[in-house]
Formats: C-alpha cells, sequence, structure tokens
C-alpha cells in the first residue's frame, strides 16, 4: 500500500527511471562500496555501528526537517542516506555515542550553516571534523582502501559517473589535476624518482575525497571558473598539510577550511545555483508530489532562496 501511494505520487517515469536523480545513483555507489569495503577489505563496521550512523541522520534530518517547515511535508530521505554512508566509509571510532553525534552534526550543519540557500559545509566533513578535533575517539583511516589499482580504477569510474551527472565534474577533475600536478613538482624539485608521486596517488581514499566529497553540488560554486579555482585551492592547502605539518587528514581539513569561501567565489563569478534535476526519489513516500528542476535562477535571485528547501543534501 505504501509502495503504491508513492507510486501514485511520483508517477510512472520516476520508476522508469530511477537514476535520473544523480543522488539516487550516488546511494548505490556508496552502499556498493560500503559493501565492499566490509567483505573485501575487513573494515570491521559493526551493525550496530552502521545502523547508529544510519538511523540517527534519517531522524535528524526528520527533526530539521520538522522544525524548519510545515511538519506535513515529508522527508528526503536521499541527503542524510549519502551523508551516514559517507560517514560509515571514512570515519572510524569505538564509540556508538560519537557515530552518533557526527551524523547529527553532519545532517545538522546542513540546516545550521547556510548562505544564499546554500549549506556552507560538506555534511560528512564537517560531522568528521568536528568528532575528530573534539573528542580522542575518533579518527580517520585513509589506509584502508590501500592501493590496489583495480580499486582505485573502479572508485575512479563510479565517481566519475556520479559527478557527471550531478554536472560537478570539473572541480573533481580540477582537484585532481591539481593534485597530481603539485606532487610530480614536489618530486621533480627534491630530483625524487617519479614512483614516489605515483605512489602517492595510488590511493583509494584519494578518489573517494575527489569524487564524493569535493564535487557535492550543494557546498561548490555556482560558477565553473569558480569550481575550478576551489578544487585547485583544497588541493594545494591539502598538500600543505600533508607535508608542512605532517598531517595525514590534510583532505578533510583543507576543504573544511576551503569551503567558507565558496560565497565569494559566487559573488566573484556569477552563476546560477544548482537544483538537483528529476522526480522526487520514492524515499519521500509519497508524501509529497512537487517535482524538480534545473535552476534558472541567478545572484539576482538568490535572496529568495534564504529559506531552506526540500532539497537540500
Amino acid at each position: 500500500m505504501l509502495v503504491d501511494r508513492a507510486r501514485r505520487s511520483l508517477g510512472q517515469a520516476a520508476w522508469r527511471r530511477p537514476f535520473a536523480d544523480p543522488r539516487h545513483f550516488q546511494i548505490a555507489v556508496l552502499l556498493g562500496l560500503l559493501i565492499y569495503g566490509m567483505t573485501a577489505l575487513d573494515f570491521g563496521l559493526s551493525g550496530a555501528r552502521i545502523t547508529v550512523t544510519i538511523g540517527t541522520a534519517l531522524v535528524t534530518q526528520w527533526v530539521a526537517d520538522h522544525l524548519v517547515r510545515r511538519p506535513n511535508t515529508g522527508i528526503d530521505l536521499r541527503s542524510p542516506l549519502i551523508s551516514s554512508f559517507s560517514l560509515c566509509l571514512i570515519l572510524r571510532t569505538g564509540s556508538l555515542w560519537i557515530a552518533a553525534l557526527a551524523s547529527v552534526l553532519a545532517i545538522g550543519s546542513k540546516y545550521a550553516i547556510r548562505h544564499r540557500g546554500k549549506h556552507v559545509f560538506n555534511p560528512a566533513n564537517f560531522g568528521i571534523a568536528v568528532v575528530t578535533l573534539t573528542t580522542s575517539q575518533a579518527w580517520v583511516s585513509p589506509g584502508q582502501w590501500g592501493s590496489v589499482a583495480l580499486l582505485g580504477f573502479a572508485l575512479a569510474g563510479l565517481g566519475g559517473l556520479v559527478v557527471y551527472r550531478a554536472a560537478r565534474s570539473d572541480v573533481s577533475y580540477a582537484f585532481l589535476a591539481s593534485y597530481a600536478g603539485f606532487l610530480f613538482a614536489r618530486a621533480a624539485w627534491l630530483g625524487d624518482p617519479w614512483q614516489i608521486p605515483v605512489h602517492q596517488l595510488s590511493n583509494g581514499a584519494l578518489l573517494l575525497f575527489a569524487f564524493f566529497m569535493v564535487s557535492d553540488p550543494k557546498t561548490t560554486p555556482n560558477a565553473r571558473m569558480g569550481r575550478l579555482v576551489h578544487g585547485v585551492l583544497i588541493a594545494a592547502i591539502a598538500l600543505v598539510f600533508r607535508f608542512h605539518f605532517h598531517e595525514p587528514d590534510g583532505l578533510l581539513w583543507s576543504l573544511l577550511l576551503v569551503s567558507p569561501l565558496v560565497p565569494l567565489w559566487d559573488r566573484v563569478f556569477a552563476g546560477s545555483l544548482y537544483q538537483w534535476s528529476g522526480p522526487r526519489s520514492v524515499a519521500h513516500l509519497g508524501l509529497t508530489d512537487v517535482a524538480l528542476t534545473n535552476p534558472t535562477r541567478t545572484r539576482a535571485t538568490a535572496p529568495n532562496l534564504l529559506r531552506p528547501t526540500g532539497t537540500q543534501s
């Protein structure tokens, strides 16, 4: 009955084209990576940890939606699923309370820290950064993905499809090209063999970061030039963290520091505010029948978008 209700609200097109909205594809890819990590890479994630992370994200989204919007608007499950899957893939902790706190911080940041209709920080990045900075029981383990070439190619291919469908491939490739260029330039300057930067680039965590965090459409600049600047700056600061401060989690800290500059890039480089395209997913459970389309809004109409909408992610 519930499925029939959702189907009537969404229309048959949503069922015929389940990946019309890039978030659906992203959820599928992240879930696949999570299953791969647990079965082939032995991530050591408990069922309780996964349940708490995902469940807390969903509850936080529901509560936040009811606080800022009408109670009968329903809940969009796509955003909390993407954020909670990312937390499961990246964050490591032995405490269920910290796992829950990371989910609350990730989802809550979308509503609490906003500018002109966009949340400032990537939700998962914000949640991970806060709990690793403020507690001694949370950490990031980039080495868990290893440097297996097959995994790297798979991540690059899947991630490339995701960012292409979300129209944000430019920022991911700008970041990766700059990161690689800086590494090879450093190796040349120091006289290191080229195998060293190749090894430094052969990391699944780097590709996961590039394709699933840097490319978040709701936290990247509106204009392409702004996104290119954004990607290059993230790469440069990440390498400063890595080689000057010897910080292994430099990628996360770089994104956290650069994200507040996005409003500046949006002011300097004019562009349209991104909106997710395609029909609303079955995750809405048929509680609303509003369809989403790509925007034509520009900076001139941005002040009208200060109020949170149902398309946050």
